[in-house]
C-alpha cells in the first residue's frame, strides 16, 4: 500500500515541484536502483562489497562509448538492454573470482577490482578519454531523434516517466527475488552458511546468483544515471563512490526492503543541500551519517518501522523494542 502511494506520488511529482527537484529525484531513483541491488548481497547474502563502483561504472561507460562509436545503434530501447549484458557479463566474471571469499576477505577483494576497473578507465584514454570523461547525448527513442529538445526538458517529462517505470519494475522483480525460495535461501546463507549447507543448500553458487543479480542492478542504475547526468567520469568507479552506495543503503536500512530505496533519496537530497549551504559539505554529510547510525542503528527506515510497533504494540512488546535501543 505504502509501494503504490510512493508511486502515485512520483508520477504527479512533476506538475507540483520545479524542474530541478524533478532532475535531483531522477538521480535519487539511479541511485535507489543501485542501492537494491547492493542489499541483495549486504542485507539478504551477508556479503559486504566495497566496489559496487566498478558495475555501476560499467553500465555508465557502456551507453556512453555506445554513444562515441556506435551512434547508429544510439537508442534507448537499445543501450539499456546492452547495458544489462555487459554488466550481467561483467559480474559474472568477477563474481567467479570474488565470490570464493566472504567476509573481509570478499570486501577487499572487490575493493581491489574496483579500482583496478578505476584506472583502466583513467589510463585509457584513447578510449574513454580519461578524466576528461564522455558525454551521455539524449537518446533516440523508437526511431525518433530528441537531439533537438532541451536536456532539462527530456529529462523532466519523457526520461523521468521511463525512468519510474523501470524503477517501479525493478523494485517489483527484487520482492518477488527477496520473497521466493531463492531469497529464503540467500537469508538462511546470510544467518548461517554452516547450517544452509547441511539442509542441501549450494551455498557458493547461490551467492554467485545472487553477486550477479546486484552486479545487473547496479550496472542498470549507472546506465540510467548517466542520461539523467549527461556525462560521465572516472570518479565514479572509485571506491570512494562504493562507499556512497554502502552509505546510502545504511542510511535508510538494510533490514528493511525499502530501506535503501530510502536511504538514497534521502542521502542524494542531503548531499545536495550540504553542497549548496556549506563549501564544508563532506564533514556536514559525515556528522549527519554518523549522527543517523548511533541514533539509527537500524537505518531510518528500520527507526521509522520500530516508532510504529511502539505506537501500536502493547505495554511488554514495546519495552522489548526500547530495550533493544538502550542496549545498542
Amino acid at each position: 500500500m505504502i509501494f503504490v502511494i510512493f508511486t502515485a506520488l512520483l508520477t504527479v511529482l512533476p506538475y507540483l515541484l520545479p524542474d530541478y527537484y524533478i532532475i535531483v529525484l531522477s538521480y535519487a531513483l539511479s541511485f535507489a536502483i543501485a542501492s537494491l541491488g547492493f542489499n541483495l548481497l549486504l542485507g539478504y547474502t551477508g556479503l559486504l562489497s566495497f566496489g559496487h563502483a566498478s558495475f555501476f561504472a560499467i553500465g555508465a561507460y557502456t551507453v556512453a562509448l555506445i554513444a562515441r562509436y556506435m551512434p547508429r545503434i544510439y537508442s534507448l530501447e537499445i543501450v539499456i538492454p546492452i547495458a544489462l549484458g555487459v554488466s550481467a557479463l561483467s559480474a559474472a566474471l568477477i563474481g567467479a573470482i570474488c565470490i570464493r571469499h566472504t567476509e573481509a576477505h570478499f570486501s577487499i577483494l572487490m575493493l581491489a577490482i574496483s579500482m583496478i576497473i578505476y584506472s583502466l578507465i583513467f589510463k585509457f584514454y584513447n578510449i574513454t578519454r580519461g578524466s576528461d570523461g564522455l558525454p551521455v547525448p539524449i537518446p533516440k527513442m523508437l526511431g525518433l531523434s530528441l537531439s533537438e529538445m532541451p536536456r532539462s526538458e527530456y529529462i523532466t517529462s519523457i526520461f523521468y516517466y521511463i525512468l519510474i517505470s523501470i524503477f517501479i519494475a525493478s523494485t517489483f522483480i527484487m520482492y518477488l527475488i527477496v520473497s521466493s525460495p531463492f531469497g529464503k535461501a540467500l537469508q538462511a546463507i546470510r544467518d548461517n552458511p554452516g547450517r544452509a549447507y547441511l539442509i542441501g543448500i549450494n551455498v557458493k553458487l547461490y551467492r554467485y546468483y545472487s553477486f550477479i543479480l546486484s552486479g545487473i542492478y547496479t550496472g542498470l542504475a549507472g546506465a540510467l544515471w548517466s542520461i539523467v547526468n549527461g556525462y560521465t567520469s572516472p570518479e565514479i568507479a572509485h571506491w570512494t563512490f562504493s562507499g556512497e552506495i554502502a552509505f546510502m543503503t545504511l542510511l535508510g536500512g538494510y533490514t528493511l526492503f525499502i530501506g535503501p530505496i530510502l536511504g538514497a533519496i534521502i542521502y542524494t537530497f542531503l548531499k545536495l543541500y550540504a553542497v549548496i549551504y556549506t563549501p564544508y559539505w563532506l564533514f556536514t554529510t559525515g556528522v549527519a551519517i554518523t549522527a543517523f547510525s548511533l541514533l539509527l542503528p537500524r537505518g531510518i527506515g528500520g527507526g521509522i518501522m520500530d516508532i510504529y510497533k511502539i505506537m501500536i504494540y502493547n505495554k511488554e512488546e514495546k519495552r522489548k523494542v526500547v530495550e533493544k535501543y538502550v542496549r545498542k
